[in-house]
């Protein structure tokens, strides 16, 4: 383990985490977090020893040339600090990675240990799943924990789910275990479209960040991106007649899913985090974004497309690990 010298006290601090690999659909999550760390110039401080976790052949490593010289990067995963002042600061601990290939106990251990060094209150991990969610409407953004207490106190589900699960499973009950708080935010990718990048799954997971930790996030050109994203897979869709039966279809069951739902208190509650992303004045917890967590106005053109049939989803059912 790294020493932390030089990293200074933290204040209120929150770990956010998220790795490439099974739970990472579209690099929704990874992306999120490496778009938290580039906004805020966030500062590594520590690296864990890729020998005990990555099995190099099947993460490798990257040759690159610096000034003439050749150079290795190796696979693995890093730890950041961010310091944010304002009226309300609170500080993130930014672990961004590959999902390990071996040694997930010790791998969660360690970063466990990274937590509590650092004074860590509350660790959210971002993952993102496939789905039989359309493109063309919001993305479904799911926050579980395994603590009930944590799930009464801030709204969220108590994780429900069996089966196979990934380092985002592990490394939430390994929290769980050691009594730290623990959260895991998933986005639902629409499986018909899964290629990387899908910067409208990007945005859902930061929104519903901000709202959980109670911190404004710079979204920078991240609602641009979402709604050149959705207008490239519109056209491609309207170029295919099956496709487009298709994500009709997903839009039928969404919106009759979702119909018990706008109770009056409902469209309230949707209408107040409208307002706060809007306003620029709005309390912390909003963000002046046109989309929000996910508005049907999207655009850009994905590396291509799959048929309607569904492929197995990376994460269980319901995407509650």
């Amino acid at each position: 383990m790294i020493e932390l010298e030089g990293v200074p006290e933290l204040v209120d601090p929150v770990m956010v985490a998220a790795f490439e690999g099974w739970n990472d659909a579209g690099d929704a999550a990874s992306t999120a977090v490496a778009h938290l760390d580039k906004e805020w110039k966030g500062e590594v401080f520590a690296a864990l020893d890729a020998e005990d976790y990555y099995d190099f052949q099947v993460n490798r490593p990257t040759v690159f040339v610096d000034g003439g010289v050749r150079k290795i990067t190796w696979p693995t995963t890093r730890l950041s600090v961010i310091r944010i002042g304002g009226d309300k600061p609170r500080d993130l601990v930014l672990v961004r990675g590959i999902e390990p290939s071996m040694r997930w106990r010790s791998f969660c251990n360690e970063l466990l240990g990274f937590a509590h060094e650092l004074g860590v209150e509350l660790v959210v991990v971002l993952g993102a799943l496939l789905g039989d969610t359309p493109h063309t409407r919001p993305v479904p953004v799911s926050g579980v924990t395994s603590d009930a207490d944590l799930a009464t106190r801030m709204n969220l589900e108590e994780t429900k789910y069996e089966g196979p699960t990934g380092i985002v499973g592990i490394l939430q009950e390994a929290c769980t275990h050691a009594g730290v708080p623990a959260v895991s935010l998933w986005a639902a990718v629409p499986h018909y479209v899964s290629q990387p990048p899908n910067p409208k799954a990007t945005l859902a997971l930061l929104n519903r960040l901000e709202d959980l930790i109670d911190l404004r996030i710079p979204l920078g050109d991240l609602a641009e991106d979402a709604r050149a994203w959705q207008l490239g897979v519109d056209q491609l869709a309207a170029e295919d007649s099956e496709v487009a039966e298709y994500v009709q279809s997903l839009e039928e069951a969404r919106d009759t899913a979702e119909l018990p739902e706008a109770t009056g208190e409902a469209i309230a509650r949707e209408f107040e985090r409208y307002l706060q992303r809007r306003d620029p004045n709005a309390p912390p917890g909003g963000h002046a974004t046109d989309g929000g967590d996910g508005s049907s106005h999207l655009r850009d053109n994905p590396s291509g497309r799959t048929r309607p049939p569904k492929p197995p989803r990376p994460e269980g059912e319901d995407g509650d690990e």
